[in-house]
């Protein structure tokens, strides 16, 4: 059988969820809009940002278990297995909660980086460099490597025999090209917005996204043939 172009596996989940991802990117730009034009909201939104503050990494941590991990396990009960709970659930969770624990530290380690390199000003200049570098350096380099590579272990039954193909130039043409593909397509606007923020707003309002990312991944996941 011929093999499919790393693009178009890619286009395929993202097709798969555009209407998900049309929703909660237009919640993200009125979301957006609102911080800046609606005073109530900007108020409310300011408070989000005193809790951050007070909580640093450990906020990190927590928002991205609960919309990475949680919420998405959630709503696998409840809209695909008819609210029946079964110890695949349990087992998902004891991998999706350490792993997204670790990418919410490392995401709020980033955005500080970014902060630092740039300035945090939202202006269209910073904004755009740092949604570059994020989607262009940090995204290819990090991010869908290593995502790709654990998601791919636990499909593995945690083994590590094998596991020497994760590094190769065809395991990434294969595997993590697509998820880039489909990465882009729904993170691009979404980082653009979370930029155009203040950078105690970033991280929180970066929960409001990361269930459709986590979604999105695992119906690319499942796709994969044994």
């Amino acid at each position: 059988n011929r093999r499919e172009a790393p693009w178009m596996a890619g286009l395929r989940a993202a097709r798969a969820n555009v209407l998900p991802g049309l929703i909660v990117q237009a919640l993200m730009f009125s979301t957006l809009v609102a911080y800046y034009f609606y005073p109530p909201m900007r108020g409310w939104l300011d408070e989000l940002a005193l809790v951050k503050s007070r909580l640093g990494y450990g906020y990190a941590a927590v928002n991205a278990i609960v919309a990475g991990a949680v919420i998405p396990e959630l709503l696998r009960i409840f809209l695909f297995q008819r609210g029946k709970i079964r110890r695949l659930n349990f087992s998902n969770l004891l991998f999706t909660v350490p792993f997204w624990c670790f990418m919410g530290i490392t995401v709020d380690f980033f955005y500080r980086l970014q902060a630092g390199w740039f300035g945090e000003a939202a202006t269209f200049a910073v904004v755009s460099k740092k949604v570059l570098v994020d989607q262009f350096l940090y995204n290819p380099l990090f991010a869908a490597p290593v995502t790709t590579w654990l998601y791919d272990w636990k499909s593995r039954g945690y083994r590590f025999a094998g596991t020497g193909v994760f590094f190769t130039a065809g395991y990434y043409r294969d595997l993590i090209l697509p998820t880039l593909f489909a990465t882009w397509g729904v993170w691009i606007p979404v980082v653009s917005i979370l930029y155009s923020l203040p950078s105690l707003l970033q991280i929180p309002l970066f929960g409001l996204a990361l269930s459709l990312w986590v979604m999105l991944y695992t119906w690319m996941s499942e796709q994969r043939k044994p």
